[in-house]
C-alpha cells in the first residue's frame, strides 16, 4: 500500500450501523487515496448478514461475538478482546464508527487504547437522560468524548457537540447516511421486476384498504410498555378490520413472547419474521403511517414521505418532530389508541404529514464525509 494511501477502519456490528455505513464504505472503496476496511463484531448475527449481501459487503475481520442471551457485558468484554489483536494487525490510520450501539462506544474505547483517532458518523444526538434510550444515550455520549471528527446529521447535533465542548473544527454537518442507503435501494425496490417480486412476499396486503407498519424492540419497552403497545395494537386491529398491522417480530423473547400472546390471534395483525432491508423499504412505501419505538425509521420514513408515530417518551430525533413528520405518542395505550386513530381516519393529518419536509439530507452525506476526510489527511 502506497503511504498515500490512508487505511481507514470501519467497525460495526448491527443492522443498523451496516445500512448506514453502507453507502460510505461504497464511495470510500472508489475514492483514490483511501483503503476501506471491514471488521464486524456481528454484535446482530443474522440481520447484520442480510444488509452486508444487499450491499455486497464483505468483512476483512468476522468477530462472532453474538451467543444466546448476551449481556451488554458479555457484548463489551468480547468486543474488546478481539478488536486489540484486529487494531494491531490493521494499523489502521483511522476508525470509522456509526450511531449509538455497544459496538460503537467499544470500537471508539479500543482506538483510544491503540492511539488511532476516530470518526464519529451520526454524531450528537441527544435525549439529555441517560437511561432513555438504554444503552444508546450513554454510548453516544461516551463516543463523542473519544472521538476526533464528528460528522452531525443535522445543526441541532452539531450545536449540542459544540455545546458540551466538541472542538469547533472538529465537527460537521454532513446529513444523515440512511438517506444515501435509502436512495440505493429504493431504486431497486421500484424496479418492475424487483417490486412484482416482493409484491408476492406480503399477498395478505390485497386484502386491506391500509396499511400500518409496526416496529417495537427497546430495551426500555420490555415489560409494561410492552403491553401497552400490544394492547394499542388490539385495540386498533379490532376497531380497524379493513388495515392491515404489519409487525416484523423482533427474535428477543422478551419482545416475541408478550407480541405472540397478546396479537397472534388477530385476522389483521400480521406478525412476520424480522425482514431483510429491502423487504422492510418495500414495507415503508407501502404503509398509511408508522408506529414504532425505532431510532432509525424515525429517519427512514420521513426520507420516504412516511409519517411516524414514535412509542417513546423522549426522542434524540426531535428534528422529524419539529418538521412534522412524526410525533411522540409514548407508550401509554390510551394515547397511541387516539393518535393512530386520527391517522387512519384523518386524510388530511396524513397528507401535511406526507408533505413536511425531510430534516436528515438530501441523500450526499457520503460525499460530504469524504470531503472532510480528505482535508483532515492533508
Amino acid at each position: 500500500m502506497s503511504r498515500k494511501n490512508r487505511k481507514i477502519l470501519f467497525i460495526f456490528g448491527t443492522r443498523p450501523e451496516a445500512i448506514k455505513m453502507a453507502p460510505l464504505m461504497l464511495a470510500l472503496r472508489d475514492t483514490p487515496g483511501f483503503v476501506p476496511r471491514l471488521c464486524v463484531t456481528a454484535q446482530h448475527r443474522g440481520m447484520l448478514d442480510q444488509v452486508l449481501r444487499i450491499f455486497n459487503l464483505k468483512p476483512h475481520h468476522d468477530l462472532n461475538i453474538m451467543r444466546p442471551g448476551q449481556s451488554l457485558f458479555d457484548i463489551t468484554a468480547s468486543a474488546m478482546r478481539a478488536l486489540e489483536e484486529v487494531l494491531k494487525r490493521e494499523r489502521p490510520d483511522l476508525v470509522v464508527v456509526q450511531g449509538d450501539t455497544t459496538t460503537t462506544f467499544t470500537a471508539s474505547l479500543a482506538a483510544f487504547y491503540s492511539s488511532v483517532p476516530v470518526a464519529h458518523v451520526e454524531a450528537g444526538l441527544r435525549t439529555g437522560d441517560k437511561f432513555n434510550p438504554y444503552p444508546e444515550e450513554m454510548n453516544r455520549l461516551l463516543t463523542s468524548r473519544i472521538a476526533d471528527l464528528h460528522f452531525a446529521p443535522t445543526k441541532t447535533a452539531a450545536e449540542a457537540l459544540r455545546a458540551e465542548g466538541a472542538p469547533r473544527g472538529s465537527v460537521h454537518v454532513t446529513g444523515n447516511t440512511v438517506v444515501d442507503a435509502l436512495g440505493i435501494i429504493r431504486k431497486r425496490v421500484e424496479t418492475p421486476s424487483r417490486a412484482k417480486k416482493l409484491a408476492r412476499t406480503f399477498p395478505f396486503l390485497k386484502e386491506f384498504d391500509n396499511v400500518v407498519l409496526v416496529t417495537a424492540h427497546r430495551r426500555e419497552s420490555f415489560g409494561e410498555g410492552m403491553q401497552n403497545i400490544c394492547g394499542a395494537i388490539r385495540k386498533l386491529a379490532l376497531k380497524n378490520p379493513y388495515a392491515a398491522f404489519v409487525y416484523p417480530v423482533h427474535l428477543n423473547p422478551n419482545i416475541a413472547k408478550p407480541v405472540r400472546k397478546a396479537l397472534g390471534v388477530i385476522n389483521n395483525v400480521k406478525l412476520i419474521e424480522p425482514l431483510d432491508y429491502e423487504s422492510f423499504v418495500y414495507l415503508m412505501l407501502r404503509s398509511r403511517f408508522i408506529m414504532t419505538d425505532s431510532g432509525g425509521v424515525q429517519e427512514e420514513a420521513p426520507s420516504l414521505g412516511v409519517p411516524v408515530l414514535v412509542m417513546r417518551e423522549v426522542t434524540e430525533r426531535m428534528e422529524a418532530v419539529d418538521a412534522g413528520v412524526a410525533r411522540i405518542v409514548g407508550t401509554r395505550e390510551s394515547r397511541i389508541v387516539t393518535e393512530a386513530t386520527r391517522l387512519l381516519s384523518d386524510d388530511t393529518s396524513i397528507r401535511k404529514m406526507r408533505r413536511a419536509r425531510n430534516p436528515f439530507g438530501d441523500g450526499r452525506a457520503s460525499e460530504r464525509i469524504i470531503k472532510v476526510l480528505k482535508k483532515y489527511f492533508q
